[in-house]
């Protein structure tokens, strides 16, 4: 171990490397603005132009917004690629979080062409931040630490304080008559700004970890693959530009509805291909093919499992606004406060169920990785049975209290906590181990296409026929639901094909 990698390692934040402690605080600043700003992106969309919105229709909105979340999760694919191969990890983290700040700051400039130009530039910095962050986590600790797990856990927490701070700092700015939308995305930059200043300030403490890229550039042959990589990169940079400056100045008119649904088959074609080539071209054994199948499986019931998750910042944020009953004492809760509660939830929860984990482990009783994902299903589709509840009131010509809203969020929560810390870590292991790396990118790809789906989901709730909600919400009970009966039903032959691995 090299000297620097050495003081990466030293303990000095409550037990664990320095270093751990620059990356909380990027991470939880950078959760701070992409939370912050995202409880407030549908509502000022469908905001009236008057009261300093866009004023887009539900459905044009909830498609953008889809578009949006399923951007940001599908370029962590090539912002992962960036790092390995040209950047290396830190340096792609700090440029990534250069272009998010600029992204929030060219919101808060009141103009339609530069929301547009501003959504962009927070998808490209986030796909380029997200993913290399958690890879330098990952690298702070040696082979077998055991302190690797509760590392992240540290982590994770950043994430949960920073989108709990980012929803009411910026929800309150952004709905608040005194300031407006802007003063929102503003607030966003400035918390990504003062993520990049503790950056760079501790930035020695993370001595090697994610310092160099892959590739060595006094290797020729290494040089020659950078030169090309950088080449395409800036190929694909100019005709995103190009895109972009077409659409702001009117060269061609883009169909946000149109445009999601392609991009969703999209998404699912590469899947389904690269599952093809796995299986037809991977050379898997007997053991590597029955696996390769649960992660098929594991796939679809992850993007089912998004795809009703992320109605919190679409359909259930719009219910918020409009059908709850927000005054308390002289003072209106603003709807996208409601966007903390996950959050909130997690810190409040997590160690329980974790605990609960642990106790039933040492009895041999901790549940399968298929039964984990049923549950984190059901769980999901219970809070959706709670909005049948608050639908119904609301198609009777009355607003509801926030606990309907509060009993959703936790239901929510709970799935959240069953089924995605177990998702990534079952899929690296029952991934063949020369695709473990690609087989992170079909994780955010699963997410990435649930939240799409989220969108175009939100879309059909029309605000002039709230007596249809409902029989919509339970739609969505009977799919997310029925989703999770049957993989329970079929828990002993998707166990038997995982080979052992829980």
């Amino acid at each position: 171990m090299s000297a620097n990698a050495a003081e990466t390692s030293a303990s000095s934040f409550g037990g664990h490397p320095r270093a751990l402690a620059t990356l909380f605080f990027t991470e939880m600043w950078e959760r701070f603005s992409f939370y912050g700003m995202r409880g407030l992106l549908l509502l000022f969309m469908t905001s009236q132009i008057v009261d300093g919105g866009l004023g887009f229709t539900d459905g044009i909105a909830t498609a953008i917004y889809g578009i949006y979340l399923a951007s940001v999760y599908l370029f962590s694919l090539p912002g992962g690629w960036i790092a390995d191969r040209l950047l290396g990890a830190q340096r792609s983290v700090w440029y990534g979080g250069i272009v998010i700040m600029i992204g929030h700051f060219v919101l808060a400039v009141p103009a339609t062409e530069t929301f547009f130009l501003g959504l962009v530039l927070v998808v490209l910095g986030t796909g380029l931040l997200k993913p290399n962050i958690s890879a330098i986590v990952g690298e702070l600790y040696p082979q077998g630490d055991a302190r690797r797990d509760a590392g992240f856990t540290i982590f994770y927490m950043g994430i949960n304080l920073g989108s709990f701070l980012g929803a009411l700092v910026c929800g309150w700015l952004g709905e608040s008559e005194s300031f407006g939308w802007h003063y929102g995305f503003g607030a966003a930059g400035v918390g990504m700004l003062f993520g990049l200043i503790q950056y760079r300030l501790t930035l020695s403490s993370l001595g090697d970890a994610g310092r160099l890229p892959t590739l060595d550039p006094s290797n020729p042959e290494d040089a020659r693959k950078m030169t090309r990589g950088g080449v395409a990169v800036g190929i694909a940079l100019g005709f995103i530009t190009l895109a972009v400056l077409g659409a702001i100045f009117g060269v061609y008119t883009i169909d946000a509805l149109l445009m999601a649904k392609v991009l969703g088959i999209v998404i699912l074609v590469v899947a389904l291909l690269y599952f093809f080539y796995i299986f037809a071209f991977g050379q898997l054994d007997g053991v590597e093919t029955r696996r390769m199948v649960v992660v098929v499986v594991l796939f679809f019931a992850a993007a089912t499992f998004w795809s009703g998750f992320e109605q919190a910042g679409s359909s259930l944020n719009l219910f918020a606004e409009r059908y709850t009953d927000r005054m308390v004492m002289d003072f209106e809760i603003p709807a996208s406060w409601f966007q903390s509660l996950n959050a909130f939830f997690i810190f409040t929860i997590a160690p329980f169920v974790a605990a609960f984990w642990v106790w039933l482990a040492k009895r041999n009783l901790e549940p399968s990785t298929p039964f984990k994902f049923a549950i984190g299903l059901i769980f999901l589709a219970l809070g959706f049975v709670t909005m049948i509840g608050a639908s119904m009131l609301v198609a009777a010509g009355s607003k509801v209290l926030p606990t309907w809203l509060i009993m959703t969020y936790l239901l929510h929560t709970l799935g959240e906590l069953t089924l995605s810390p177990v998702g990534l870590s079952a899929t690296t292991k029952l991934a063949p181990k020369r695709f473990v790396g690609q087989m992170m990118g079909i994780w955010f790809l699963a997410t990435s296409f649930g939240s799409l789906i989220s969108g175009l989901v939100a879309g059909t709730f029309d605000a002039e026929n709230i007596q249809a909600y409902p029989g919509q919400y339970l739609n969505i009970v009977l799919f997310i639901g029925g989703a999770g009966v049957l993989m329970l039903l079929f828990v002993k032959p998707i166990k038997s094909l995982m080979g052992g691995v829980k």
